[in-house]
């Protein structure tokens, strides 16, 4: 089991497809993601398994830039990053299904910190399960407001 683990899913009124080609979008994430500050693409658009972007954000105070690579990709389904480079290695997937009313989005971000950020684990993992519940409803109303 990581030290990290949180997992949180949100009914999102929009169709799967919608939702899936936003959220799957990096360039959209700064829009939706209250901690991404930027996102600039390393491998030519669009997304596929391979693609790497580097990410900006700001969490508990401090900046982190981060590579993501994409590891897995089912289109309308499911997404899978893992870090290339970065403070800690992390894992990032997204799942979408129909569900009544629209889209269940399945967020899950794990990871293994090491150094001080493992003896911070406990808390990096509220304040992540806090932002990720956060975002999904920034994410949610952006889409509802769109339909």
């Amino acid at each position: 089991m990581a030290a990290v683990d949180v997992r949180v899913e949100r009914v999102i009124r929009a169709p799967v497809d919608e939702v899936a080609a936003y959220a799957a979008d990096p360039t959209t994430a700064p829009e939706w993601y209250a901690t991404i500050e930027s996102v600039v693409w390393r491998t030519d658009p669009p997304v596929a398994v391979g693609s790497e972007m580097e990410f900006v954000a700001r969490f508990l105070g401090r900046r982190i830039a981060y590579t993501y690579r994409v590891e897995e990709l089912e289109p309308g389904e499911r997404l899978v990053m893992s870090t290339a480079q970065g403070p800690f290695p992390m894992r990032t997937e997204y799942t979408w299904s129909a569900a009544p009313g629209g889209t269940l989005m399945t967020l899950r971000n794990t990871g293994e910190p090491s150094g001080f950020a493992s003896v911070a684990a406990p808390v990096m993992e509220a304040a992540m399960r806090r932002a990720t519940t956060k975002d999904l409803a920034r994410l949610a109303s952006l889409l509802e407001a769109r339909a």
